[in-house]
């Protein structure tokens, strides 16, 4: 099961490359932008007047309550220049940023801003390390340009000592907490070392103490609690590998959740944010999908064991299919979690799945197939695992059943996978389903034996069935059949209602047991399938025994049925 999902990754990766060829045509056949309709730009971006009115508004909603209207200012940013991996955190930062520089230089006056939709960008101050400008993009819009981003930190620092200018919503509360924080620290703090501020190693290190705490402490709740189940269900522990380190991976999540926050509270540069936030990103959803992952096979225990509780065995057929389907679909949904938490757009991705339908369609065939073929096995019960069937020239035990294959197990001991397709059209033979075992035999007498102590065999024979309690009461036959070769033949034909093929070896060894024991007690003798020349000569002194009748026979057998009771 494990090389499935290996397939799936290979799968991904075989779409990956088709998902970019098809963008690469997709452009190649896009027509040219020059001879195109030049997209429409929106008031709030026409001008520079509308752009900084569009931010400062947005920002000044933010402040009163309004999160929501932060995509509105982020979007009069130029972001073209940030890492796809960050700019939705980045974003974010940065318009706080921005705002934070534009409140420490001086108030702005919209109408001193031009409301011109051409023409050279508009300055709204030059500082030591760069200036805060707005420029006109290809496609119309009036935005801070990425020059600018980018040296929003600079300006940031270089204003930090500066008061705000700005009156009225000086509710700082909704302000990056990197920012709040550098306000109220001295300067030693702030000075800028090995790439970092002060202040932000320390965060660093304190965050990271943080984050190995949480870890230990869920690591011995995940235990405890795990402990509590188990003890509330003992015999699903059994069930379980490494039951007290189940949920390991619960305290690497938490672990990384709370180093993802903490970077993001910590107003770092571009570059170290982009390498700390992308390696804790994909630890905490990994360590979420493994943490899922693991708590499929805890569920699929406890099921199991209630399904082992009950008669009905369809379900403990239904329990490995459930988990190996949750376990499809958390790799499935685990792959576009850590796609989506790496701000990687998968719809390109899926647009690929067009491109490659057919040939997927063509190698899913057989998938299908199987899959419907484990559906009619599973509505029609053809067979359930433990049954012993006969498909075609495979006979024996059904060990395992999939969504794809059933393996069967059989009598010497080899393994045979047999895809699920094959029974929608195989004629399969349910030995496992017989309510009744059939044993058909014939016993050779000699022909010595006189037609009365025949009689008295048959019918201790019978009264043997009559007295086991897992032999057919209601159809059975024992009768004198045939004067065979070499033998006077009689007729066994006689069923068992046993659950499994054990108890119907066990019962015909005692059946066989008993009939000998009536054999030897009637003086019946078994012929041996040879030919062999008597001579006889008649002695008129030697006394005959009597033959016994009919009622001393059922007597002698149920001394016999008796006596093999009693025996354990």
């Amino acid at each position: 099961m494990k090389y499935r999902y290996l397939v799936l990754l290979v799968v991904f990766l075989w779409l990956l490359p088709v998902t970019l060829l098809g963008a690469a045509d997709d452009k190649a056949a896009a027509p040219d932008s020059s001879s195109a309709a030049p997209p429409e730009v929106p008031e709030t971006l026409h001008s520079p007047r509308a752009t900084m009115g569009t931010f400062l508004h947005a920002m000044n909603d933010i402040k009163r309550g309004k999160p929501e209207r932060m995509a509105d200012a982020v979007q009069t940013l130029d972001l073209s220049g940030v890492n796809p991996l960050v700019r939705k955190e980045r974003g974010t930062d940065l318009a706080w940023m921005l705002l934070e520089v534009l409140d420490k230089t001086r108030p702005v006056v919209l109408k001193g801003v031009p409301d011109r939709r051409e023409g050279k960008p508009w300055v709204f101050e030059r500082y030591t390390n760069g200036e805060v400008r707005i420029s006109r993009e290809e496609d119309g819009r009036w935005l801070f340009d990425k020059e600018t981003i980018a040296a929003l930190p600079a300006l940031l620092e270089e204003v930090a000592d500066r008061e705000t200018k700005v009156k009225g919503l000086e509710n700082d509360r909704w302000l990056p907490l990197h920012i709040r924080i550098s306000r109220q620290l001295p300067d030693w703090l702030r000075d800028r070392t090995l790439v970092l501020q002060n202040w932000q190693w320390l965060g660093l290190l304190l965050i990271i103490v943080l984050g190995v705490i949480v870890d230990r402490i869920s690591q011995y709740l995940a235990r405890l609690a795990m402990g509590r189940w188990l003890r509330r269900f003992p015999s699903v522990k059994g069930r379980i590998r490494d039951a007290d380190q189940r949920l390991r991976p619960l305290g690497l999540a938490l672990m990384a959740f709370i180093w993802w926050l903490g970077i993001l509270l910590l107003g770092l540069p571009e570059t170290v944010l982009l390498i700390l936030l992308v390696a804790v990103k994909l630890l905490a959803s990994i360590a979420a999908v493994w943490t899922a992952w693991r708590l499929v096979d805890v569920v699929s225990a406890l099921l199991a064991d209630k399904a082992a509780a009950t008669d009905n065995r369809v379900d403990d057929v239904l329990v490995p299919m459930v988990r190996r389907s949750l376990k499809i679909f958390i790799a499935v949904a685990g792959v576009v979690f850590i796609a989506n938490n790496l701000n990687i757009d998968i719809t390109g991705l899926l647009a690929g799945l067009g491109l490659g339908g057919l040939a997927f369609a063509l190698a899913a065939k057989d998938l299908v197939q199987n899959f419907f073929g484990s559906i009619t096995v599973l509505m029609d019960r053809t067979f359930t695992v433990g049954d012993w069937i006969i498909v075609d020239d495979i006979e024996g035990s059904v060990e395992e059943m999939g969504f794809r294959s059933t393996r069967i197990r059989t009598f010497y001991n080899s393994l045979v996978t047999v895809p699920n397709s094959r029974f929608i059209t195989a004629d399969v033979d349910n030995m496992g389903a017989r309510r009744y075992r059939r044993y058909k035999q014939k016993f050779g007498l000699t022909y010595d034996t006189p037609p009365e102590k025949i009689e008295a065999f048959c019918e201790g024979l019978r009264e043997i069935v009559r007295q086991h309690p897992y032999m057919r009461k209601d159809y059975f036959q024992i009768w004198f059949n045939d004067l065979g070769a070499s033998a006077l033949e009689v007729l066994i034909y006689v069923f068992w209602e046993t659950p499994d093929w054990t108890a119907e070896l066990r019962e015909r060894q005692r059946f066989l047991l008993d009939a000998l024991r009536l054999a030897e007690a009637l003086g019946v003798e078994f012929a041996f399938p040879t030919q062999t020349i008597h001579l006889q000569q008649e002695q008129s002194g030697a006394p005959q025994k009597a033959a016994p009748d009919l009622e001393q026979a059922r007597e002698i057998a149920r001394r016999i049925t008796g006596a093999a009771e009693a025996k354990p």
